[in-house]
């Protein structure tokens, strides 16, 4: 019996041992979508949160991009099994979006153009952040007319 089994490489650099088991590291970005990108008409682009009493609160795409931006720097582990070290975003935080959404919900559903939806906490302590890490992905957060 052999003291080094076949799947063994060697020790894990560094860089590698960040990230979680059954992960392996990319430095590009997947494209996770089926078919093309969609070209979306920023006049007629809409982002609306409704609460579960039937109040929507909606912004347009002036509207949303004028408000204050934030640039979190974030370790991305997708489920589908890729990760992506120090990634740069730009956007508005949920927590500017919900400031103005009286709600008692711990949740929301996300639905975005083309039919996907994702559940994110509507709760701030529980959502990720830089020092928070979470599902921020492509595949959960698509809806952006300039995503893909």
């Amino acid at each position: 019996m052999s003291i080094v089994n076949k799947g063994f490489h060697g020790r894990r650099d560094q860089v590698t041992t960040a990230l979680p088991p059954g992960q392996h590291l990319t430095s590009d970005f997947p494209v996770l979508q089926a078919g093309p990108t969609p070209r979306i008409d920023l006049d007629r682009w809409r982002f609306t949160i409704g609460t579960e009493l039937g109040t929507g609160h909606t912004w347009t795409w002036a509207q949303l991009t004028a408000l204050p931006s934030e640039r979190p720097v974030v370790d991305i582990h997708c489920v589908t099994s890729w990760s992506k070290l120090d990634t740069r975003w730009e956007g508005v935080s949920l927590d500017t979006l919900f400031a103005s959404v009286d709600t008692a919900a711990d949740f929301a559903l996300v639905h975005s153009y083309g039919g996907s939806s994702t559940a994110t906490t509507a709760n701030r302590s529980a959502r990720p952040t830089a020092g928070r890490p979470g599902c921020w992905c492509p595949i959960c957060t698509s809806g952006s007319p300039r995503s893909g």
